[in-house]
């Protein structure tokens, strides 16, 4: 904390959020920002503490008194009604246990996640994310839950339904629908799956309505948490991973491809089931050299976790980089495109000390602990940064004039873009700009790190959405 000129009293720095992209609530007009707007204290005078990645069309950040405030979606497709709730115009608290204090939060295609002070465990959306061994909580007390919603969140999870059902690996597990920008062609499907939601209604059989507990084995205290698609990561305080949810394509990191583990599983992420490719001697996926010793992951427990779409990568105590899940594009940064059933180091970092990884749709972003930046995955929007558009299957260091001489200390993917802020207060944003989520005042897609204009204030941290990005700042008071 800075110190006044006599060198008495602290000055304290007033924590400021920031949005930008498609938050189609933030505004009556539901048009997307394209520059940063300066989000509204809740009415309450919360205070901001930080910004949490996540979620389509609604923004999350955590207040100092611990409440998570939402904002910025509309029922247009039920997306405000998926996560329970209105997260409308006014960013408000997300209605949870009154002795609920929030200290992470993270948001998927369909379900949300926060962890308390205690190291508990809260989720709701999509009940294909949610374990089945959870305990349901009432709302807190005068916190309106919307009653009226069955016929909505049909209409929204049978859009989901039916895209994750057409077995296409280019939909990444997502509605493609949403974000193709072709209005006639959304509409049309939308109706269909609304027809679909009519007769088939599967209300209750998909959604949970309520947020629950997550049901953890004793003493586990969970420190963070990621959200990907449809599957999830919980990280403890002894560095242990938990997952549940979706688990098709590896992201769970279990051995096999688990269509829906119902129940939070230890993934074995630092142990003999996890290991280094050898590819200068050619072995086969999943074998080990004859003596084992010089492919142990290095490192004793895990810091970091991320979720993509339909993968996973995990950071241990030593800088090295686990990933793990559908690698179609790259986005294990193994140099193939095969999907990775277990958690499986990511061999061409090893020697580099990676302190943060993010990851998007098809798309895995690190930072070393000397802030460089490396990319890997797919690369139709120049989310990589490499300038140009073409996918890498091994990590690529970004080597661009606009990040010479900047160290990266932070680093947030949203579906096809990417958002890092630097130690000394700058945001670069660059990638898919559809929506405006780079924040650079139009909707042309960037291939290489662009900075994001912010008068007057030092950027603290940056998380992305799917189609927005918020930025928590600082600025002298």
């Amino acid at each position: 904390m800075a110190m006044n000129g006599d060198g008495n009293e602290p000055l304290k720095k007033k924590r400021l959020v920031y949005m930008w992209g498609y938050l189609p609530g933030a505004l009556p007009q539901r048009t997307p920002l394209l520059t940063p707007v300066l989000v509204r204290v809740p009415p309450s005078n919360y205070s901001w503490v930080d910004v949490s990645g996540g979620g389509c069309g609604f923004a999350m950040a955590i207040s100092e008194s611990g409440k998570l405030i939402t904002w910025g979606s509309t029922d247009d497709l039920g997306q405000s009604y998926v996560t329970s709730g209105k997260h409308g115009e006014t960013p408000e608290p997300f209605p949870l246990p009154n002795e609920a204090s929030i200290v992470k939060a993270a948001a998927g295609w369909a379900h949300c996640v926060a962890v308390t002070d205690c190291g508990e465990v809260y989720t709701w959306g999509w009940k294909e994310c949610v374990p089945s061994g959870k305990v349901f909580v009432e709302p807190s007390a005068g916190v309106s839950v919307e009653k009226d919603v069955p016929g909505r969140q049909s209409l929204f999870l049978v859009e989901q339904v039916s895209s994750h059902s057409q077995g296409s690996k280019s939909t990444a597990g997502t509605v493609t629908t949403s974000t193709s920008g072709e209005e006639n062609t959304k509409r049309r499907r939308i109706s269909s799956a609304k027809q679909a939601a009519e007769t088939s209604s599967p209300g209750d059989d998909v959604l949970t309505a309520l947020p629950c507990l997550v049901t953890l084995n004793p003493g586990v205290r969970i420190s963070s948490v990621a959200a990907g698609g449809r599957h999830t990561l919980a990280l403890s305080d002894i560095g242990q991973v938990w997952g549940w949810g979706y688990g098709g394509e590896g992201q769970l990191g279990l051995g096999s491809r688990v269509r829906m583990v119902s129940s939070p599983q230890l993934l074995p992420c630092i142990d003999s089931s996890s290991y280094v490719k050898d590819r200068s001697a050619s072995l086969d996926q999943g074998s080990m050299s004859s003596d084992g010793q010089n492919l142990r992951v290095p490192g004793s427990y895990v810091k970091g976790i991320a979720c993509g779409g339909r993968h996973s990568t995990v950071i241990t105590d030593a800088g090295a980089v686990l990933a793990f899940g559908w690698g179609l594009y790259g986005q294990c940064g193994q140099g193939s495109t095969d999907d990775e059933l277990r958690p499986t180091c990511v061999s061409s970092l090893l020697g580099i000390r990676i302190e943060g990884v993010a990851a998007g749709l098809w798309h895995t972003v690190c930072i070393s602990a000397d802030g460089d930046v490396y990319a890997f995955g797919g690369n139709q929007f120049g989310q990589l940064g490499t300038g140009v558009d073409q996918a890498e299957t091994l990590p690529k260091l970004l080597d661009c004039p606009s990040l010479e001489n900047v160290n990266v200390k932070s680093v947030s993917c949203g579906a096809r873009h990417t958002a890092a802020v630097t130690d000394d207060g700058k945001v670069f944003c660059w990638g898919w700009n559809k929506y405006g989520q780079l924040g650079l005042g139009d909707v042309i897609d960037r291939n290489i790190p662009s900075e994001v204009t912010i008068e007057g204030c030092t950027a603290k941290n940056v998380a992305c959405g799917w189609w927005h990005t918020l930025l928590l700042a600082e600025s002298p008071t």
